[in-house]
């Protein structure tokens, strides 16, 4: 209970430790600790954190930061006085500030968190940790695999994480990949074999008995109400029904919900499938859909034979386990017993487990909407096992960046995506899909047709194109109509679709169910942008609050006209607009009308060449449309060349006859100079003071600017901007930008 002052002067001689003990006692004082943080952060980091001005809490930052770089070795405790202390546990005591954790290499951060004598700090984490990342990752053995197979089941079986981001994988471990991705999805094998330390998982055995009693109890009842019904003479025998529920409560595992097939839909539970549609009712599962810690015993077939010079390895079954419950293999990949649902069969050679072979998944039918991109290649079918499994917590994000997916892959994907009810984001950027694009639409669409789906929000990103931007989008809205953000972004077309026509009368043509989106973001891989094949997406999208279209060549003058017209007629409620290198310098007529919408809250013209082959009347024509548009909050124009007499001239914008309500004005990569941001500054000073200090302005961005030349001027222009609204600004090397000085002088 130290006064504020004296507190205040103690706190910059605590140690890390004693420092946490007293921040309640520095709260109730009134006194901030946020200047103690950010200078540990400084003296112990040694650098710059990105995105510093958005930090809020520097408390947070340093130790969610310090518990990373502690756990991956790349710092010493016994580096800094304030972090050498006796009482101090470097991982148990930051454990609760973690909310993003990446996972590295070789997986070393799994096998220490997993260690006995980290127990409490996984306790931790399962409380706090929201983001999982993977980063870099290499192939592991087995003791690793079962590490981090005990980490994801307590941070997402049993704890918090609702994310998982994998990325810069360039070759990889499949049997890794699609264990982290079944385990996201909630899944893991049958029975107790999941032990911490040689004891089975307490988490997972106080959910089985608790469900397992209440089977018994709907048993017991469902078994009371037959003899009623029996009695005077009626068969004994009891209903099919009363019989299920039998033998269901003598099952040790938790209830779980049906699992949807994502390649077979089955009529009846004793009849295999042979065909791969996906199940669209949503009707109630039959008994043999229940995920149970044993399931039923049915009677199976093979379907295929072993491709030739391939050994099946025998697995001895009783009551639905695996002879040895440790080995990760026979989860991730086992081949096909109870029935036809699941994901991705592994065989292996009799002389161990160093050669994996991978057979296919069941073949499609062809089309963008039946398993297209999930056809067979040859070799047997395989199928992991989805009964079998329990069905556990799951992830609602998805990042999947740089990692290549093959199709194996991407049918394991797909159908863990089927029943992935959970599942509110999934991005997919650079993995090389090609058509395999369309095995993840389809298990998309699966998902889409269950009651509980919560997808809402799909990115794709490639390198190359499989299809025009346009087709593709139409395809998916097709499929997912609920969708409120879709995103789509290719850097150039794929080389061997070179005579592929341009003009595809399917896109124009397709019919799309009108739709939930909100937020359409398109990047064409310099493709031509033709109104007639967006027409159908904004007609099926009323409530499209959001679009932007990126990289994209007007094939004609009157496009750009013609492309207003349909967001006038068809997107009421368009509130942002956004145009990314699109050469707008012919198209003066049409960016003042845009200004002018009274719609629109948010425009953007990023380097679109807007001033290229302007005159002085065409800045004076935005600056006078601006300043009678009272409904534009923000306006974007990097990368347009403004320079330092057009940023002066922007500040008429402000002046004392505008009824503008312009927050946000971005004039990043513009080729401003210190003297003229100062210049600038000036004149929005004396705008301000001739409206008795009161404008909306509030947020101005400088990125990449040419304010090195002039570090003094550059400074007091800076601190004259910061004293009546937000600056964000960088440190820029202008000397890469000396050819685009050259152009504009």
């Amino acid at each position: 209970a130290l006064p504020g002052h004296l507190l205040r002067g103690l706190l910059p001689l605590l140690t890390v430790f004693h420092l946490e003990w007293a921040e309640d006692a520095a709260r109730r004082a009134g006194v901030s600790t946020q200047p103690i943080w950010r200078k540990l952060w400084d003296d112990v980091m040694k650098t710059r954190p990105p995105n510093s001005e958005s930090i809020t809490c520097w408390r947070k930052k340093f130790l969610e930061t310090f518990f990373s770089n502690v756990l991956h070795g790349v710092l010493d405790v016994s580096s800094d006085w304030r972090l050498n202390d006796r009482h101090f546990s470097p991982l148990l005591h930051s454990s609760p500030h973690v909310s993003q954790l990446t996972l590295c290499n070789m997986l070393q951060g799994a096998v220490e968190l997993t260690a006995e004598h980290n127990h409490k700090v996984l306790e931790n984490l399962a409380g706090s940790l929201r983001i999982l990342k993977f980063q870099h990752l290499l192939s592991c053995d087995q003791s690793i695999r079962r590490s981090l197979v005990l980490l994801l089941h307590r941070l997402i079986h049993h704890g918090s994480v609702s994310q998982v981001s994998m990325c810069s994988w360039p070759v990889p471990d499949k049997v890794l990949l699609v264990l982290i991705l079944s385990m996201s999805a909630g899944f893991w094998r049958s029975g107790n074999a999941l032990t911490y330390h040689g004891s089975p998982c307490g988490l997972c055995r106080e959910k089985d008995k608790a469900q397992s009693q209440e089977s018994a109890q709907e048993g017991a009842e469902r078994g009371c109400n037959a003899e009623r019904e029996g009695s005077g003479g009626e068969n004994q025998k009891g209903s099919p029904e009363e019989a299920e529920a039998h033998m269901n409560s003598g099952l040790s595992g938790p209830r779980s919900p049906p699992l949807r097939n994502a390649v077979c839909e089955e009529t009846s539970s004793k009849v295999p499938c042979d065909h791969t549609s996906i199940r669209g009712g949503s009707s109630a599962p039959s008994s043999s859909e229940q995920l149970s810690c044993h399931p039923v015993p049915q009677t199976t077939r093979r379907r295929l034979k072993p491709a030739v010079g391939r050994k099946r390895r025998c697995l001895r079954r009783s009551r639905g386990h695996y002879a040895d419950p440790e080995d990760l293999y026979d989860f991730v990949f086992t081949v096909a017993r109870e029935d036809n649902s699941g994901l991705l069969d592994k065989t292996r050679t009799t002389e161990g487990d160093s050669t994996e072979n991978w057979t296919n998944s069941s073949p499609g039918r062809g089309g963008i909407s039946a398993h297209a991109g999930c056809k067979k290649r040859g070799g047997p079918a395989g199928i992991f096992s989805l009964k079998a499994a329990h069905r556990f917590r799951s992830v609602s994000t998805l990042e999947l960046f740089s990692i290549p997916l093959t199709g194996e892959t991407c049918r394991a994907l797909s159908n863990l995506l089927s029943s992935w009810v959970s599942l509110e984001n999934l991005v997919l950027s650079y993995n090389g899909l090609h058509a395999n694009i369309s095995c993840i639409l389809s298990g998309l669409r699966a998902l889409s047709r269950h009651p509980e789906c919560r997808f809402r929000v799909l990115r794709v990103s490639d390198m190359f194109s499989h299809m025009p931007c346009m087709e593709l989008v139409c395809c998916v809205l097709s499929a997912l109509p609920q969708l409120h953000t879709l995103s789509v972004s290719f850097d150039l077309k794929n080389h061997l679709e070179g005579s592929r026509p341009e003009e595809n009368p399917s896109c124009s043509e397709a019919e799309i169910p009108e739709s939930c989106l909100e937020v359409l973001e398109i990047r064409f891989p310099r493709e031509p942008l033709h109104t007639s094949f967006l027409l159908p997406v904004l007609k099926a999208s009323k409530s499209l609050q959001q679009l932007s279209l990126d990289s994209a060549t007007l094939p004609c003058p009157q496009e750009l006209g013609l492309l207003l017209e349909v967001l006038k007629e068809y997107t009421p409620n368009l509130k942002k607009l956004s145009f990314h290198d699109v050469n707008l310098a012919e198209h003066q007529k049409e960016v003042l009308l845009l200004l002018q919408d009274p719609g629109l809250q948010e425009i953007t013209f990023s380097f679109c060449r807007l001033f290229e082959s302007s005159t002085a009347e065409f800045l004076s024509e935005i600056i006078n449309t601006v300043k009678r548009n009272s409904s534009l909050k923000s306006l974007k124009l990097p990368g347009n060349r403004l320079g330092n007499h057009r940023l002066v001239a922007l500040a008429d914008i402000f002046s004392q006859d505008s009824s503008s309500s312009l927050c946000q004005l971005d004039v990043s990569s513009n080729c401003i100079k210190p003297d003229g941001l100062l210049e600038f500054t000036k004149k929005l000073e004396g705008h301000i003071q001739q409206r008795g200090g009161q404008i909306p302005f509030t947020h101005l961005r400088l990125f990449q600017n040419w304010l090195d030349q002039d570090a003094e001027t550059a400074q007091e222009a800076l601190r004259r901007l910061k004293a009546m609204c937000s600056v964000v600004n960088d440190s820029w090397d202008s000397s890469q930008a000396f050819a685009d000085y050259i152009s504009v002088m």
